[in-house]
């Protein structure tokens, strides 16, 4: 697939999805330029028309991975129908889709260990994805009067327990084992957290 995509002068794309794949055979750490022009099908000096190393490569992946990411969130909070707190809680099952369907562009936006901030294109395409889950924390507090937590706030810590979640049952480990599906765990453990904010009546 990489080979023919590059015959049809995409060279750059053809590194990245090579990139991806070996990312989720190996890991992050374990690939090389050379590795990624050998899959593209290209010599290894190729990648060099287009990236300046192997970190400027896996910041590319990351990157594409975050704008997927924010589109997939988008879609699933629908601008918050039929009610912001379904809207809302779709986000996380959203969340745990990509994180199993697009497992190369994860491991590259979260364990790759690149620097977000030190790429404006990568840390925009991070702060959109944030910006969906603020603007599902707004929503949730839209009808309601009186003081409310920050939306940021709530967005990291949902943003957080899903990635735990994801952490936990990825690849073999602990929750592998677990009676509760992880759907099940995001959603209880959300609902228990806004419960606590008060978005949930007790």
């Amino acid at each position: 697939m990489a080979r023919s995509s590059y015959h049809h002068g995409n060279l750059r794309q053809a590194l990245v999805e090579a990139t991806v794949k070996l990312i989720e055979d190996s890991g992050p750490q374990a690939f090389t330029l050379a590795e990624a022009a050998r899959l593209a099908g290209v010599s290894a000096a190729a990648p060099y028309r287009h990236f300046a190393g192997r970190e400027e490569l896996l910041e590319e992946v990351a990157r594409q991975g975050f704008d997927e990411f924010a589109d997939r969130l988008e879609a699933a909070f629908d601008d918050g129908r039929p009610r912001p707190l379904t809207a809302f809680l779709r986000m996380g099952q959203a969340y745990l889709g990509f994180a199993a369907e697009r497992r190369g562009f994860y491991i590259a936006m979260f364990e790759s260990g690149i620097s977000i901030t030190g790429n404006s294109a990568l840390q925009q395409a991070s702060e959109r994805a944030r910006g969906v889950l603020v603007r599902g924390a707004e929503s949730l507090f839209v009808a309601r009067s009186g003081p409310r937590p920050p939306a940021g706030m709530i967005a990291d810590h949902i943003w957080a327990l899903s990635h735990g979640v994801v952490e936990l049952f990825g690849r073999g480990k602990p929750g592998a084992r677990s009676p509760i599906a992880p759907a099940d765990m995001l959603e209880s453990g959300a609902l228990i957290y806004l419960r606590g904010l008060g978005v949930i009546p007790d």
